[in-house]
């Protein structure tokens, strides 16, 4: 399991979408599995839930950002990968969750 956690002072409806199609265009496998919004007054939640093929782990990961913003107006960016082990008991070769984030940190950057 690979994390990133990040304040971000972005608009959040554009963060989003550059999120989507920035993680949607980065794998050709890349796909959005689900995804929930949310608002109470000020404050909203967006979660979505990517999926992709791990060449490296030779299966598929999947990678949860939650976007949070209050009345601050900051965005609070949590995202967290899963599914890049082979192992029964022990997690090895996480490689594939860690190419999955790092590819977020990209789109994030541009």
């Amino acid at each position: 399991m690979a994390k990133l956690e990040q304040i971000l002072y972005d608009d959040f409806d554009e963060l989003l979408i550059k999120i989507e199609t920035g993680i949607k265009n980065g794998s050709i496998s890349a796909t959005l599995e689900d995804s929930s919004d949310f608002q109470s007054k000020s404050a909203r939640c967006s979660v979505r839930v990517f999926e992709r093929y791990s060449s490296m782990g030779g299966n598929r990961v999947s990678l949860n950002v939650t976007l949070f913003q209050a009345d601050d107006g900051c965005v609070r960016l949590s995202a967290i990968t899963a599914g890049g082990s082979q192992a029964l008991f022990f997690k090895i070769n996480t490689l594939g969750e860690v190419a999955f984030l790092d590819k977020l940190k990209e789109v994030l950057a541009n």
